[in-house]
């Protein structure tokens, strides 16, 4: 192997360690991919978002998060109060699934919708801040001159974990055909977005 495929294999396994676990934005897509509800536009934020954040990050821009910090903070309560809010709308959706069964139709397809809410999970999230401008930065510049090539390897590991996230759950459909099912998937996802949320509050 040689080493710029080993820069990049390293990439692509240091970015897939980290988006992998579970949080509010895999969550989401796996949610919109299930309701097969604007995927590719939220697939495509997701991974061209962790793009430009992989690429700050390997481009030094790290330092700035460790130079102002009260950035973060404010990122941090914003965020987790957008967190909050859309865990309490999902825990409507297990309480009052008649009502909920009638706002999924009402909200099919509405496109613009998904993408604001994906772009605020994404861009309001400081964990994500952290773990590719900061953490990845910083791996990226242990691998000298080959780290744009380690980045290019955790941004193809972004766009491959999304795009099997978002797509590949639609298999789960034939599972969800039941309003209980669905009540189960809004209650997994009420409890992830109140729990991030909560962390992201406290932390802050």
């Amino acid at each position: 192997m040689n080493a710029s495929l080993a820069a990049a294999a390293a990439g692509f396994g240091t970015g897939l360690s980290l988006i992998v676990a579970i949080g509010a934005q895999n969550a989401f897509v796996l949610r919109q991919g299930v309701r097969r509800d604007a995927v590719l536009a939220v697939v495509g934020i997701c991974a061209v978002s962790d793009a430009v954040l992989i690429a700050l990050g390997v481009g030094g821009m790290g330092a700035i998060v460790i130079t102002y910090p009260e950035v973060l903070t404010a990122v941090g309560w914003i965020g987790g109060a957008f967190l909050l809010a859309y865990g309490a709308f999902a825990a409507r959706r297990v309480f009052r699934p008649a009502g909920a069964l009638r706002a999924e139709g009402e909200a099919a397809g509405s496109r613009k919708r998904a993408v604001l809410t994906c772009l605020a999970m994404t861009w309001l999230n400081p964990h994500v801040y952290l773990d590719t401008v900061f953490l990845l930065g910083s791996v990226a510049a242990g691998q000298g001159s080959l780290r744009w090539t380690f980045g290019i390897g955790a941004a193809l590991a972004s766009l491959c974990w999304f795009a099997a996230l978002g797509f590949g759950s639609r298999l789960l459909s034939r599972f969800l055909a039941k309003p209980a099912a669905w009540r189960v998937l809004d209650g997994l996802v009420a409890a992830t977005m109140v729990a991030m949320g909560g962390m992201l509050i406290a932390g802050s």
